[in-house]
């Protein structure tokens, strides 16, 4: 298992201990997706991930501190759900998709 990969599960058990059970894998062992705009990679020891126009980067060997960090703009942003996202989510996923962006 790479270093990448081992990073980030690590997060994500973090971020859902925290109650973000949303995030995913998107299947480069080294990229989460959270949520609308908000992706987390993992390399050269950093996870990294934008807020805005605001590159953010957090040291890779601290992810329970990284997740206190993504876990608050997750919040931010599903506190703001863009109106086109329910329309578009019924169409790209169907009506089983709930609460998965």
């Amino acid at each position: 298992m790479s270093d990448s990969r081992v990073a980030v599960e690590k997060l994500r058990a973090e971020l859902a201990a925290l109650g973000v059970a949303d995030a995913y894998e998107i299947g480069d062992e080294a990229t989460l997706s959270v949520w609308i705009g908000l992706v987390v990679t993992f390399r050269e020891g950093f996870y990294r991930w934008r807020e805005g126009a605001v590159k953010c980067r957090h040291l890779g060997t601290d992810p329970a501190g990284c997740a206190v960090r993504v876990a608050r703009r997750y919040a931010e942003l599903k506190a703001d759900v863009p109106l086109w996202w329910e329309e578009l989510e019924k169409v790209l996923r169907g009506g089983a998709a709930g609460g998965y962006p």
